[in-house]
């Protein structure tokens, strides 16, 4: 018989209790008295966590005694918990305690687990201090009764807009003073930062508002699905795709992001510096009519030839071509480049990619120059189809060689 208090003797009953069930094989319940027995555990773990928070709520003496800063500290000794739950837990003990008598009620009952107290909690600790006590005692008692059906973070969408459900009115005001505060915040806050890793490629780290980057993502989720063609079909399945389908999703964003930025038009774009916003690329004469080398692009960066020689396509790229002595032999002009009207026709006669096999619609692709720049080629009609990405690339790939069909498509293959 003990003679503790209420508590302690509360304890020792369940201890005595859970010995038994130490004892039983569970294997042999039935699948109706494992579920039950699940649900119940669970009922009765919010019970016994409600009565500990308000232990935990009164508790401050105990701290007093053994000089922690307060229960959540000596507890975090005592019970060997990490700091971070043991913070949350005397945070929800006092908010119970003090403020949120429903919602302690409904926690000790076991119809409310700890998570969804804990969520209920914030939400009613995030409205605003004007509001109304009749508004926050119905919006209290409609969380408390939407904890029988709703999961936390179901709970936590609810809590977010409970204004909306219980004082539309009220609700809408503060979201309005929320959202400019938001929006106020965000513009304080947007930053973009660069870091090269000297292995050819740079991190960029940018912190925007969500509309900007909820607009930048539709815009990448576009270029990594170019299976649609410009009337909103599906594409025809084929083998020259483009196989960075296959890539993970964070590689595929990193390609539509590259191929985003070089299908602006630069003429658009603010100017800079007394001209449209232009990349000059540097390379020797050789460099350019092979394709082999290096180039030195205006932004201090090193690119093959081959590249350049693709980029000078359709980026708004200009090259200083040097000679023997690195004098400038010929600075290229920006109507290099094909124009909006000529892309249109390219679109209309192409249909898509010419590569053989591909499938990619004229919107996701390329204006590519037949006979290279460097060898005098020109920006009109005839010396110019459309090639996605993909085998743009391969048109500038030294390693492979192309042919042009009868039908107009290009045909690749690797040298051997």
């Amino acid at each position: 018989m003990t003679t503790g208090h209420l508590v302690q003797e509360c304890g020792e009953a369940i201890s005595a209790a859970l010995d038994k069930v130490q004892r039983v094989e569970l294997l042999y319940l039935s699948p109706a008295e494992k579920a039950q027995a699940l649900v119940e555990l669970a009922r009765l773990e919010s019970r016994v966590a409600s009565t500990r928070l308000r232990l935990m709520a009164v508790a401050d003496d105990v701290a007093e005694e053994s000089g922690d800063r307060d229960v959540a500290a000596w507890f975090v000794r005592s019970a060997r918990v990490d700091r971070g739950p043991a913070r949350r837990e005397l945070r929800l003990a006092r908010a119970l305690e003090h403020r949120w008598t429903l919602v302690a009620e409904g926690h000790a009952s076991g119809e409310v687990s700890t998570a969804q107290a804990d969520v209920i909690a914030h939400a009613l600790d995030q409205l605003p201090d004007d509001t109304p006590s009749d508004v926050v005692l119905k919006a209290e008692r409609v969380l408390v009764a939407h904890a029988a059906s709703f999961a936390p973070q179901e709970l936590r969408v609810l809590g977010s807009r409970i204004l909306d459900v219980v004082a539309p009115e009220v609700g809408e005001e503060h979201e309005r003073k929320k959202l400019e505060d938001e929006e106020r915040h965000a513009r304080r806050t947007t930053s973009l930062t660069t870091r090269s890793h000297g292995d050819g490629t740079t991190s960029i780290r940018i912190r925007v508002p969500d509309a900007t980057a909820g607009r930048l993502l539709t815009y990448l989720h576009a270029w990594t699905n170019p299976r649609k063609s410009d009337d909103g079909q599906s594409g025809r399945s084929t083998g020259g795709t483009d196989n960075r389908s296959k890539a993970p999703y964070a590689t595929r964003l990193g390609h539509a992001f590259c191929d985003l930025l070089e299908h602006l038009d630069p003429t658009r774009l603010p100017v800079h510096g007394g001209t449209a916003t232009t990349v000059v690329v540097t390379m020797d004469l050789d460099a350019l009519i092979t394709g082999l080398g290096v180039a030195t692009t205006s932004t201090s960066g090193r690119i093959t030839a081959s590249e350049a020689r693709r980029l000078a396509c359709n980026a708004g790229l200009v090259p200083a071509v040097l000679g023997g002595k690195s004098e400038v032999l010929d600075l290229g002009r920006a109507y290099r480049l094909y124009n909006t009207a000529q892309r249109k026709a390219m679109g209309i006669r192409d249909g898509g990619c010419r590569a053989e096999g591909c499938d990619i619609p004229a919107a996701w692709c390329e204006a590519h120059h037949l006979i290279p720049w460097s060898k005098g080629g020109k920006t009109d009609l005839d010396d110019g189809l459309l090639l996605c990405s993909h085998h743009h690339h391969r048109a500038h790939d030294d390693r492979y060689l192309l042919d042009r069909l009868p039908n107009g498509d290009l045909r690749f293959h690797r040298r051997r």
